[in-house]
């Protein structure tokens, strides 16, 4: 079964805010991308668009979280 196109951009713009926010990741980035592409990487064999949704929202999660820990750091 394919992944819809829509699912896969969200996916990449995911990915691509999550790259941006960790840049100011308390650890450094250098700690942040390797943890972040092996999060990616042990998702990417998923076979459904709902198992897909799932982990698009888990990981909107840890944005708005990574997000919510940069606004404290301001």
């Amino acid at each position: 079964m394919s992944i819809p196109k829509e699912l896969t951009y969200k996916v990449k713009t995911l990915y691509k805010q999550l790259l941006y926010i960790g840049k100011e990741y308390p650890a450094g980035f250098a700690f942040f991308r390797p943890r972040l592409k092996s999060a990616f990487l042990k998702k990417r064999n998923l076979q459904t668009a709902e198992e897909v949704e799932k982990a698009i929202k888990q990981g909107e999660f840890v944005y708005k979280e990574l997000e919510t820990l940069w606004f404290l750091k301001k």
